[in-house]
């Protein structure tokens, strides 16, 4: 049996990986490089766009956390690929964009399992995983229009500074509440400094205006000059909070972070800047923070359009289509918000795929694993249908009766895992 895979990105990776390792064949169709979409540059597989952040490697207090230690154990090649890649960034898991999308390509490219068409996929198959992400082309995106319609929000990314342009002497090394070894760079503001940077964030020019003051806007990449529109204080209590960070023997007033791009250190990413601003405006802007001000940028902050089905009317809590069982979405375009997020949807949809070839019925992991909560969640009635990241608000409940958040994430997560490994056990593949 031969499954078709379209799309090669992080949830695509994913699946294809994942059905070849239990010896099934694969044709995996990409567009790359014939063709790329607004967003992308690379010809490599798994190009990760908007930031180099997998969120949180806190598995006992964070959900992403969480999310992450149960794709581990269900032999995630995305999280192979992170351990591969992954650059200092305190309790987070940041990694090497080039070093990660090299791992995952040649996993793919070299399995003998996978067989590779560079071609660009214009309708739907009647069977398989659709994993085209949110900038799925337009011949393909009007197919799944007209069969299931869509929605879609605006995505921005940040920009990137190079690390010998920062300077130094208005920065320091540091990680919140001394966690990690010092792996972000910091940038400290006075309140006159900051509050010069918020007026000139919130007057500068943006593109593509019209289109925000529709609202369209995701909360979780908010562009940082709507933040900034929103209340003066309004970022000092968001990504520029300094808690947590001293410098010179004190608390600053607000504090840009610069988090590391790769693994040599010579490119940094500004921490929760991504940005509508035209590239001269976020030049002129961001040159206003002091340890800033002659800082070269390798890459300007960009938004695009993301776009995404209304997964509680079209798609079951497996995956797979109401409308037609054998055919599969995964990723970004299913309404899960984020790369690992994106991912874990590929992974699972490998899982269902798979107990389908074997004349199986599919089985969702339970609801007390972030990877069965955010399966239900795209599934279950929602007249508001929006994307969503790993959070402990979907899981089910228990233990209401612990008062310590933290001890009560510790007890959520030990459950999850236990859940999960008895899930992979009894699948029996």
């Amino acid at each position: 049996m031969s499954v078709v895979v379209i799309g090669a990105g992080l949830a695509g990776c994913e699946a294809a990986y994942f059905l070849a390792e239990h010896d099934l064949s694969v044709v995996l169709l990409e567009m790359k490089p014939k063709k790329f979409t607004p967003a992308h540059s690379s010809p490599a597989f798994c190009e990760l766009v908007c930031s180099n952040s997998l969120k949180s490697d806190d598995v006992y207090g964070n959900a992403c956390g969480l999310l992450k230690e149960e794709m581990r154990r269900l032999g995630s090649l995305t999280m192979k690929a992170a351990e591969y890649a992954r650059v200092p960034a305190g309790g987070a898991l940041a990694v090497d964009r080039e070093k990660f999308s090299a791992f995952v390509t040649d996993a793919i490219k070299t399995h003998p399992h996978i067989r590779i068409c560079e071609e660009e996929a214009e309708k739907l198959p009647a069977s398989g995983i659709v994993a085209t992400g949110p900038l799925t082309s337009d011949p393909l995106a009007e197919d799944i229009r007209r069969r299931f319609g869509v929605l879609h929000f605006y995505d921005a990314s940040a920009p990137i500074v190079s690390a010998a342009s920062v300077d130094m002497g208005m920065a320091f090394s540091s990680d919140r509440y001394g966690k990690g070894t010092g792996d972000y760079l910091n940038c400290p503001m006075t309140k006159e400094e900051y509050l010069a940077f918020v007026a000139a964030l919130s007057s500068a020019e943006r593109t593509l205006l019209r289109e925000f003051e529709k609202g369209d806007v995701f909360e979780g990449c908010m562009p940082v000059e709507v933040m900034a529109a929103r209340g003066t204080d309004t970022l000092r209590f968001g990504p520029f909070k300094p808690v947590g960070l001293e410098w010179q023997g004190r608390r600053p007033y607000a504090v840009l972070q610069l988090r590391r791009e790769n693994a040599e250190g010579t490119s940094y990413g500004l921490v929760g800047c991504q940005t509508n601003l035209k590239f001269s405006e976020q030049k002129r802007v961001f040159s206003l923070i002091p340890a800033l001000r002659h800082a070269e940028f390798e890459r300007y902050g960009v938004m695009h359009r993301n776009t995404f089905l209304d997964s509680p009317r079209c798609l079951n809590a497996d995956f797979s289509s109401r409308d037609g069982r054998d055919l599969f979405f995964a990723g970004q375009m299913t309404g899960v918000e984020g790369y690992v997020e994106s991912a874990a949807s590929g992974l699972i949809c490998g899982y269902h795929v798979l107990r389908r070839a074997l004349g199986k019925e599919t089985v969702v992991p339970p609801a007390t694993t972030v990877l069965g909560a955010l399966s239900r969640y795209i599934a279950a009635p929602n007249r508001d249908f929006q994307p969503m990241n790993a959070n402990y608000g979907i899981l089910a409940g228990g233990f209401e009766d612990v008062r310590d958040k933290r001890e009560r994430r510790r007890l959520l997560a030990e459950r999850a895992l236990t859940e999960i490994e008895s899930y992979r056990a009894s699948l029996e593949l």
